[in-house]
């Protein structure tokens, strides 16, 4: 085929171009792990076979599923170019080529035959990578470390979040830090919504419908780490409700009249079985994990061919399955993984001839939502929405978990550290060097515990300061060696007031049960008054707009915007008692005030 023709066909959309120019801004200037998020369907694997075209030196592609193996090779090989394949599955082992398209699970048995210099490894799905350093892909990339210290990694997926870890990168291009902990990737260079594909026509809209005939009611069950049910209990619920699965079955069967291709995902083998039983036999097929290669590899061609019109599976076709012409996706497995759910709703949103959108009908009440997934801190209450709260240091506009009322205005929120990104400044760089200077994460905080040591603002679930590395007392061993002591006393705060006596301010913690401890605070003596602007002034309107308060009269004419401790610890002294520790944004075993 003449070249020109092979530009015409493969001419990289717009937004692809963007993804493999970050991709070479980003690794000119950094060896620093790297994450490009775009949807379903947005072509990865042309993006794969340009960066791939581009190279000059040894680079291997990694993914799990020989489906996207073959698929990111043959798109490789479109360009007239020659790549190696080296996956059990397609019983290949070529490892000799400049580029290697291979299967995960093959490299780390045969990990002999890569020990030579590569310099990117590009990896598929990437949200599949822990951190276990005992885990395939972490073999690998040691493994080519030890003959490339300056390895670069690049990763693709629609979904950028784990179960168990949440997002899988820290820093995002647009300025904002997604974890304070270490992730397998540092950062995102280029994402894509999911919405952007919609609405350019690239994508099939998903219709979701809220309102089943019936659902079943995984609530009772709890997951696992990853967001997966034990399969016992989930067999044990829906062998209770044989109804609900058949009404679900009835019900799927007369919204497809006027559907291509319908895949059902269900929730275990039984439950598969089940649901096969109640749809048309000639027209429905069962793939499992345990179904035989060939005999998967023909039931997909004829789902593909339109043969079949029910392609029922249990915990596989989430990822490297491809077939556009899906236009019903009926969701009939519980999960608490966001990932999961997009991929799964993914099958449907490729573009195919005479399809206007895809039905997707959630029998399980996940209750996800497809555009703004809720990913990082779980919710902490039922009550609990997205709230918006700027950083006072850096003015990002941070979202984090509150409460509001009911014009919209924030009452509280959960955040505890900005989410912002700041350039730190490379005083050693050369100049005229085009290093970057590094990017790091806003170190203000609204929820913190101060170091004993070195007076530093520390997360409140650290042990040791950041800083100093000083130890950091527990607040429940605080409490619990409080309530030991005959000479201390401990309220839980359900309140706090301010007042005026004798030139002095007078605070006062207030318990459930009408209980009083309190404190004075001479606004004119330096050491008093810094003393209440560290504990007050700093979690003013909680922490959003901390400020130095000078004067009592300042205090007294904003009483009602500080922010309370959760426990007040008192010492007596004499005939009175003396208050010894505040202890703001508690998490722990002991019930605060007003909590069940």
């Amino acid at each position: 085929m003449p070249e020109s023709s092979l530009q015409t066909v493969f001419k990289l959309r717009d937004y692809q171009q963007d993804a493999v120019e970050a991709t070479l801004t980003h690794f000119r200037n950094s060896d620093q792990p790297a994450v490009i998020v775009l949807p379903t369907g947005a072509g990865k694997s042309l993006v794969i076979a340009e960066l791939a075209k581009l190279a000059r030196r040894k680079i291997l592609v990694l993914a799990h599923v020989k489906e996207l193996i073959e698929q990111n090779h043959n798109k490789y090989l479109s360009y007239g170019l020659e790549g190696g394949l080296y996956s059990a599955g397609l019983k290949q082992k070529q490892s000799h080529h400049q580029v290697t398209f291979a299967s995960v699970q093959s490299v780390a048995r045969n990990l002999q035959d890569f020990a030579t210099e590569h310099s990117l490894v590009i990896i598929d799905e990437c949200h599949r990578i822990s951190d276990d350093e005992n885990s395939q892909y972490q073999k690998i990339f040691s493994q080519l470390r030890e003959f490339n210290p300056q390895l670069k990694l690049l990763g693709l997926t629609a979904t950028p979040y784990r179960m168990g870890m949440g997002w899988i990168y820290r820093y995002h291009y647009r300025g904002f830090c997604r974890s304070s902990e270490p992730r397998p990737f540092e950062h995102c260079i280029y994402e894509l919504p999911l919405q952007y594909m919609i609405k350019r026509g690239f994508l099939t809209p998903p219709t979701m419908i809220d309102a089943p005939i019936a659902q079943y009611d995984f609530s009772a069950l709890n997951p696992n780490r990853f967001g997966n049910y034990a399969e016992t209990e989930v067999n044990q619920l829906l062998v209770s409700h044989p109804r609900v699965t058949r009404a679900i079955c009835e019900q799927i069967i007369e919204l497809a009249t006027n559907r291509q291709g319908v895949m059902v995902f269900a929730a275990t083998v039984k439950h598969a079985q089940e649901v096969c039983s109640y749809l048309p036999a000639h027209e429905t097929v069962l793939i499992t994990g345990s179904t035989a290669n060939s005999e998967r590899d023909t039931l997909i061609r004829l789902f593909k061919q339109k043969k079949i019109k029910y392609l029922v599976n249990v915990a596989v076709l989430t990822t490297g399955f491809d077939a556009p012409h899906v236009d019903f996706i009926a969701i009939l497995r519980p999960t608490q993984s966001v990932s999961l759910f997009q991929q799964i709703v993914g099958r449907g949103l490729r573009l195919a001839e005479g399809k206007q959108n895809c039905l997707v009908m959630d029998y399980a009440g996940n209750g996800f939502d497809l555009f703004a997934p809720e990913v990082g801190q779980p919710k902490p209450d039922s009550s609990s929405v997205p709230v918006q709260v700027f950083c006072p240091a850096c003015e990002f506009a941070n979202i984090f978990w509150g409460k509001t009322d009911e014009e919209g205005n924030i009452l509280e929120h959960f955040g505890r550290r900005c989410q912002g990104t700041v350039m730190l400044e490379n005083d050693s760089k050369k100049p005229g060097s085009k290093t970057p200077d590094k990017k790091i994460q806003c170190e203000f905080r609204f929820r913190f515990k101060e170091c004993p040591q070195c007076n530093a603002e520390n997360d409140i679930a650290a042990r040791n300061c950041h800083q100093c590395d000083h130890a950091i007392i527990d607040p429940d061993d605080q409490l619990k060696a409080a309530l030991k002591l005959k000479d201390a006393r401990v309220i839980r705060c359900a309140g706090m007031s301010m007042i005026e006596t004798k030139q002095k301010l007078k605070v006062t913690y207030h318990d459930e049960q009408g209980e009083e401890l309190s404190e004075l605070f001479d606004m004119q003596n330096p050491k008093q008054r810094k003393r209440f602007n560290d504990l007050f002034g700093r979690r003013f309107q909680q922490s959003t707009q901390p400020k130095v308060f000078k004067t009592l009269e300042a205090v007294l004419a904003v009483i009602d915007q500080f922010t309370a401790p959760d426990f007040v610890v008192a010492r007596k002294s004499g005939q009175f008692w003396r208050v010894q520790e505040r202890i703001f944004d508690y998490q722990g075993n002991y019930r605060k005030a007003n909590q069940l």
